[in-house]
């Protein structure tokens, strides 16, 4: 285990992709092997899904609790996904995080990851997992099986304008082959907290 936490004080680490390049994978990886990482838990609008949990995947809050506390500046950034559909993050978790000495990680949409690398500047690394192609991407959604052809087509589609703001970040890392994608991102997050460019 590596943990450098006098050195990764007020730091945060921004994952963003489109919807199957492996952006989870790559996060997940990257907690399990560095105890001075921490997943940054977004606060949502929505109801919670399957087995998810309070605090754990999301911190679920009403819409009516989420205006009030955007309205009182609680949140670093959000995001009114759909109408009534609220994504962000509390000032309170990234506290939370950094005051126990470590980085923060979000798994973010690609809007959000921008936001966030414009709030935090140096502080952050935002990396952009790209898939090897749209074909590659549109395979990959196929063989989850989850999805209908049409919401295929539409997450293609989104992951087509997600693309081109992938300019936008720090460093861009093509998930062609895992284990070379993990790599990657290990030294690119290594170099990041040891403060080097």
């Amino acid at each position: 285990m590596n943990s450098k936490p006098e050195r990764s004080y007020g730091k945060v680490l921004i994952f963003s992709a489109p919807s199957g390049a492996g952006k989870s994978t790559v996060v997940s990886h990257l907690l399990n092997k560095y105890s001075n990482l921490e997943f940054s838990i977004s606060a949502t609008s929505r109801a919670p899904r399957g087995v998810e949990q309070d605090g754990k995947e999301y911190y679920f809050i009403t819409a009516e609790e989420f205006k009030q506390r955007i309205a009182g500046g609680e949140f670093v950034e959000y995001e009114e996904v759909y109408a009534g559909f609220f994504y962000g993050t509390l000032k309170s978790e990234i506290d939370r995080i950094w005051s126990s000495g470590k980085v923060a990680v979000f798994d973010i949409d690609v809007m959000g990851g921008i936001n966030l690398k414009r709030i935090f500047g140096e502080n952050a690394l935002s990396i952009f997992i790209n898939p090897p192609s749209i074909e590659s991407l549109r395979e990959r959604l196929t063989k989850r099986g989850t999805e209908t052809p049409e919401s295929i087509e539409r997450r293609v589609a989104k992951a087509i304008t997600e693309i081109e703001y992938s300019g936008r970040f720090d460093k861009i890392i093509v998930n062609d082959n895992l284990n070379q994608c993990l790599y990657q991102a290990e030294r690119a997050v290594e170099q990041f907290i040891e403060g080097q460019s």
